[in-house]
């Protein structure tokens, strides 16, 4: 009623793997013997449920109870080493065997025919039923576990589809993105083309003002020498000429009353003239120059305001193009999780614009 199933199955109908995995070992390393040493062991554990229970009883605590107690690893590692310490004497075994057929002659002696071949009838009858039940069970646990892998194959398909769409979304999303990236580098490789001839025009146009205003010093110091050139030969010429004027005795009696001072007043009158008049062409030219300069200083600084205008769109650009990079990276990121079914992640902070220069 009990002992055919455990043997035929190797206790794997109704007893759990981890303890079927330790009877399986002990097989092929001991032999057949180790089955019966673990009935033995597991009878022998139950011998006070069993004397206790009648005989129902009994075949349902072989049925339900017993494997329930071993599904822990403890209590089967437990019973596996009684299992292998349980040593039967093999005179007892003839013994047993001895009693036992004479017990069973007498039996048959004893017996009516019919009455065995009813009782074993019904025991078989019995044995088929149990037999049909258990059919009958691993056939619904055969068709409930081929129903579960259905639905879960079912499942597996659809998750990969699903992840399939998403695959193709996020590579046409890197497509689109890799175009996007590729126009905003080619549009920053023009603004830094645009920059560079700014620059080089801005530093061309200061240099050039730097020469003009050189050349302007050098234009001044050259007058100023000039002058004072013209201012000592005057002066000479007129010593000369009062010393040429004195050597005279006539010139020197016609000059000593009033004629001398008032022929130097003239003199001084004439040069004081075209000293005058060189003083303002001079100054005219200071002024042109002067504005000349105020005009280079204006371009100068409007050089300067385009050069930073610039800067500060080039600035911009490059925030925009960071900020469209750490989207789509952020974006694609969570696409991916999500489709992975895990939490995305946080998207990476963004950078900070650099100062731009007053």
């Amino acid at each position: 009623m009990y002992a055919s199933q455990w043997f035929l199955t190797l206790f794997t109908a109704k007893f759990p793997l981890c303890m079927v995995f330790h009877i399986i070992d002990l097989l092929l390393c001991e032999g057949l013997n180790i089955i019966f040493h673990v009935a033995l062991a597991l009878l022998k554990t139950s011998k006070e449920d069993l004397l206790q229970a009648d005989f129902e009883g009994a075949l349902k605590f072989f049925r339900v109870q017993l494997p329930k107690r071993y599904r822990a690893e403890e209590n089967a590692r437990r019973l596996m080493e009684q299992a292998c310490n349980i040593k039967v004497p093999t005179k007892k075994l003839k013994k047993y065997e001895k009693e036992y057929q004479t017990m069973r002659e007498s039996q048959l002696q004893q017996e009516d025919p019919m009455d065995r071949y009813k009782r074993e009838n019904r025991r078989l009858q019995e044995a088929s039923m149990r037999l049909e039940q258990e059919n009958d069970d691993l056939a619904h646990e055969l068709v409930t576990s081929k129903i579960a892998l259905r639905n879960d194959l079912d499942q597996a398909e659809d998750k990969a589809d699903v992840l399939n769409k998403e695959l193709l979304l996020t590579k046409q999303r890197l497509v689109e993105t890799e175009e996007e990236k590729r126009k905003q580098e080619e549009e920053t490789a023009q603004l830094k083309e645009v920059f560079r001839k700014q620059l080089e025009k801005a530093e061309y146009e200061i240099k050039k003002t730097t020469a003009i205003i050189a050349e302007y010093k050098q234009i001044c110091s050259q007058l100023s020498t000039r002058l004072e050139t013209q201012q000592a030969a005057s002066k000479e010429e007129l010593e000369v000429v009062k010393g040429k004027m004195m050597a005279c005795k006539h010139c020197s009696d016609i000059f000593s009353k009033e004629g001398t001072l008032k022929l130097a007043a003239v003199s001084r009158e004439e040069q004081g003239l075209e000293l005058d008049d060189e003083k303002d062409s001079l100054k005219k030219q200071l002024r042109e120059m002067e504005l000349e300069l105020a005009q280079t200083k204006l371009q100068l600084v409007e050089a300067k305001c385009k050069i930073q205008e610039l800067e500060h769109q080039r600035g911009a650009l490059m925030n925009e193009i960071q900020a469209a990079k750490n989207s789509w990276f952020s974006k694609t990121l969570n696409s991916i999780k999500t489709a992975t079914g895990t939490q995305p992640l946080q998207p990476p902070p963004a950078t900070q614009p650099p100062k731009e220069s007053t």
